[in-house]
């Protein structure tokens, strides 16, 4: 009797993980290419939205890829900015490092560098903070905070990931080069 009930409580507990895997794929396989909103999106003093969780989640993503794409396809970063913060959730770490980037690039790096530590400290392992922050600190002169930035990046992803790659490439460089990356 032992054994059966044993046998049943492990197939039931076999069930449940199972029955949970794909929603727990779905949340770690979010990246910087769907980031997910936070989870409370009700706004005082507003009529809850009638749009399902996904419905909300597919218009974040769409605005999201929008901008994604204003800043590396066609470079327009102030209005990549725009687009980022009217989406409501620049505490998000993919949209606050995003924002950051285009600061960067932008050449006012003070609000860049606001923008990289609010990503991460909406998520201390975000890979891609890591690496433009790093990148920041390699334009600013800062040779061992960038090192340390890579450090932190062989952590979370490997020496073999592109984070990895291109912060480390960006240090091969003399310094003083003057390089924008």
């Amino acid at each position: 009797m032992r054994k059966s009930a044993a046998r049943l409580l492990t197939l039931a507990t076999l069930s449940m993980v199972l029955a949970t895997a794909p929603v727990i794929t779905k949340v770690y396989a979010n990246g910087d290419d769907n980031p997910s909103p936070p989870a409370s999106e009700s706004k005082k003093g507003k009529k809850k939205s009638e749009a399902s969780p996904s419905q909300e989640y597919a218009k974040f993503a769409e605005g999201y890829r929008a901008a994604y794409s204003t800043v590396y396809d066609r470079q327009d970063y102030a209005g990549a900015i725009d687009q980022l913060k009217a989406l409501g959730h620049d505490d998000n770490a993919a949209v606050a490092n995003l924002i950051g980037y285009s600061y960067r690039k932008l050449g006012d790096y003070k609000l860049s560098q606001v923008w990289y530590e609010r990503a991460l400290k909406a998520d201390p392992n975000h890979v891609k903070t890591w690496q433009y922050y790093g990148l920041w600190q390699v334009e600013q002169g800062n040779r061992d905070q960038a090192l340390y930035h890579l450090n932190k990046i062989a952590q979370l992803a490997g020496k073999d990931s592109e984070e990895y790659r291109s912060l480390a490439a960006a240090l091969e460089q003399p310094p003083g080069t003057g390089l924008v990356y």
